[in-house]
């Protein structure tokens, strides 16, 4: 319907208003037939133009191949069905029909959707989304998604947690160095500690290794002991999507959230040094998120979560125990093997068994009830995290071994074996050749047991200054500096207490040199003796 023709009606209604002219005269004035002036006069609004319908007898004949080749396309794998060319080519080639290739293509074009629909409506309805109203404190929906962190200066790949609720929005974000059952289960403790409860319906899943051991028939599943112990302790119900695509479609709310947090707080990739700041400043970012709003609704998450939080179901009186227990044993590397990674621990303990308690994020290791080790927890087969204190006991004995020890290029590599440490070394061993010069290097290193590493990196600055490699040295110049700090009201981080047991050396590794002076006389000092009495015992007064 052109501008043009809307004119032309208002002004045949006017005329015929205002001015009482006739039909024939309108259709004379306007030059136009008497079909057009009834029209406007019976409607300012022109009624559409009809196309004219041309006749295409070949295209009929052939309409009903066509169609035939479209349905069968429906059960052909989608990389091999046909193209309006290649039906073209058959028509031409099996039937013999000389049909306009122009035709053919208009045709497909219109019909290929028409059958797919009609398809889709037969066997199970047309498909589509149905908006939900979620009520308030009732269900939350869980997943994992990548993501890329430069942990330490290291490009990582870790895992983000999500917890989310579905009806105000609010969610819980945390990022694990794994998806194993320990980081599942943390981030929803943190979940619930962040939002004071637990959903009283249920969380939706997919079907996360941590929780399910075996998908059955329809929602049933075989679920983990531990996983069933963490609901029936938190009274969380749990209901599980089904596999690919159509499940995904059932927590849609998570799937969408996991991906807008990436865009929105992973680019660029963020720096931490460790994934313990990096869910701190997380756990900042979920608190301000309550101001955000959610697609187009009116009130903020905050405000939505409110109405929900007095509805979760009360937190029990404890957290629940995430971390496991396993007994490794130590072996003659000072190592532990953990998941096909290998930590290390106090050379004292080779060959006992300790006692490991494993989290999403870090690896303890106790020795009875004493904590002897703190690691990161790896995940790349083959890894190991060695800790050079560790070794320093068998140091002591194979001096030679450490320039070339994989503890003493972590160390390096961590920054934790300074350029001060190296120079103390190069010096030491120019004063007293290589073995007795790394022997006094590890004596050095031990020192770090009992005080802070910046008061003895500034002891070993102050004896190379004076010319000594002396431990002695270091160490009076380290408590110097650590009273100058404390006399300016600089902060002293106390030295932490070592994890290490100290092995007594059977015989001193470095024995005193000979004293080559006479051994001294006390004849001179007999004169201040008194003599002897008479026909008596001598004696002193």
């Amino acid at each position: 319907m052109g501008s043009t023709r809307v004119e032309l009606f208002a002004a045949i209604r006017f005329d015929s208003q205002r001015g009482g002219l006739s039909i024939r005269a309108l259709a004379r004035k306007y030059d136009v037939h008497r079909r057009t002036v009834r029209q406007a006069l019976a409607s300012a609004v022109p009624p559409p133009r009809r196309a004219p319908v041309r006749a295409a007898p070949v295209l009929e004949r052939v309409r009903g191949l066509v169609d035939g080749i479209l349905e069968a396309d429906l059960r052909a794998p989608p990389k091999q069905r046909h193209t309006a060319q290649r039906i073209f080519q058959r028509l031409a080639d099996e039937h013999g029909e000389r049909v306009s290739y122009s035709y053919v293509a208009k045709y497909v074009r219109r019909r290929r959707p028409q059958i797919a629909a009609a398809a889709r409506l037969a066997a199970d309805g047309v498909a589509g989304f149905v908006p939900q109203a979620k009520e308030p404190g009732a269900e939350a929906e869980v997943d994992f998604c990548d993501v890329v962190v430069v942990l330490a200066g290291v490009s990582t790949r870790c895992f983000l947690f999500t917890f989310r609720m579905s009806a105000s929005g609010k969610s819980v974000h945390r990022v694990f160095a794994c998806q194993a059952q320990e980081a599942f289960l943390e981030g929803h403790v943190a979940a619930f500690e962040t939002l004071g409860g637990v959903p009283w319906r249920h969380v939706r899943y997919d079907n996360l290794r941590p929780a399910v051991v075996r998908v059955l028939r329809g929602r049933d599943r075989v679920e983990t002991q531990r996983w069933l112990a963490f609901r029936g302790h938190y009274r969380l119900e749990a209901f599980y999507c089904p596999p690919g695509l159509e499940g995904a479609h059932e927590k849609g709310g998570v799937e969408g959230e996991g991906g807008r947090f990436r865009r929105r707080w992973f680019v660029p990739v963020p720096q931490v040094g460790s994934l313990g700041e990096l869910n701190a400043r997380l756990a900042a970012i979920d608190a301000a998120e309550d101001g955000r709003h959610v697609a187009a609704r009116a009130a903020t998450i905050g405000a939505e979560f409110a109405v929900e939080a007095p509805r979760l179901l009360p937190l029990p009186g404890e957290a629940f125990d995430c971390a496991v227990t396993l007994w490794p044993r130590v072996d003659r590397y000072a190592r532990i093997n953990v998941g096909k990674c290998r930590y290390s621990v106090p050379a004292g303990l080779i060959d006992a068994r300790v006692r490991v308690r494993l989290s999403a994020n870090e690896l303890t290791v106790f020795d009875a009830a004493r904590t002897v080790a703190v690691h990161p927890r790896l995940t790349a087969p083959g890894a190991q995290r060695l800790v050079l204190d560790h070794y320093l006991e068998i140091l002591a004995r194979k001096p030679g071994a450490l320039p070339g020890s994989t503890p003493l290029a972590q160390a390096r590599a961590a920054g934790l074996f300074t350029a001060t440490h190296e120079a103390f070394w190069a010096a030491a061993r120019a004063r007293h050749g290589d073995k007795e010069g790394t022997r006094t290097l590890i004596d050095l290193l031990l020192t770090h047991r009992k005080l802070p590493a910046a008061a003895v990196v500034a002891g070993m600055r102050a004896a190379l200054a004076a010319g000594s490699v002396s431990v002695d040295v270091v160490v009076i110049e380290a408590r110097k500096h650590l009273a100058t700090a404390a006399g300016a009201g600089e902060h002293v981080t106390a030295p932490r207490p070592s994890r290490a047991a100290v092995v007594t050396l059977p015989v001193p590794h470095r024995p005193p040199p000979a004293d080559p002076r006479p051994v001294p006389s006390v004849a001179a000092y007999d004169q201040l003796l008194d003599p002897p009495a008479a026909g008596g015992p001598g004696g002193v007064r």
